[in-house]
């Protein structure tokens, strides 16, 4: 897919960000970069790259962050005894700053117009993310599918994934 218009988003592999590439590249009518950032998480490096070029992605960046996630994020975090409800370590939502400074790196490296999401309105992941993307690249256009999109539901995703497919196997 040949575009001046290119996104790069936050990507697992997963249901979500499956369907969100899909809908972003139709939407658009954009390129696609798929990043993740692995900050210790478990992670199939495999099956992101296979799901993402099987929706016809070219770039797809799967970014070590484990070092600076540690150094940087949790040491400080676990000094400043950042505990919710005084029991649950903050890692996953102090992970959203990081991942989202190293998105935007990797936009402004390619030109990218937008950075877009998969975190639904449920939590404060769209907050944390997006302060991010405004923080460290605030001319870049932020795309949150979940706000935006009619897909409300899990089921919604399935069904919109049968259409797509299913129509676009008949070109």
């Amino acid at each position: 897919m040949k575009s001046s218009k290119r996104i790069v988003l936050a990507y697992s592999g997963g249901l979500d960000t499956s369907i969100i590439l899909k809908w972003l590249q139709e939407k658009y009518k954009a390129e696609v970069i798929a990043y993740t950032a692995d900050i210790g998480q478990e992670i199939d490096r495999k099956k992101i790259v296979k799901n993402a070029k099987k929706l016809g992605v070219k770039k797809i960046i799967i970014k070590d962050l484990k070092d600076i996630f540690v150094k940087d994020y949790v040491y400080p975090m676990i000094r400043g005894h950042a505990i919710y409800e005084g029991v649950y370590l903050l890692g996953t939502s102090i992970a959203r700053p990081l991942i989202a400074k190293d998105q935007i790196r990797i936009a402004k490296k390619f030109k990218a117009n937008a950075v877009s999401h998969g975190s639904t309105g449920k939590g404060n992941d769209q907050v944390r993310f997006e302060l991010g993307y405004h923080y460290f690249g605030p001319k870049i256009k932020i795309i949150a599918p979940w706000r935006i999109w009619k897909l409300k539901s899990r089921t919604d995703l399935i069904n919109y994934a049968k259409k797509t497919w299913n129509t676009n196997s008949k070109r």
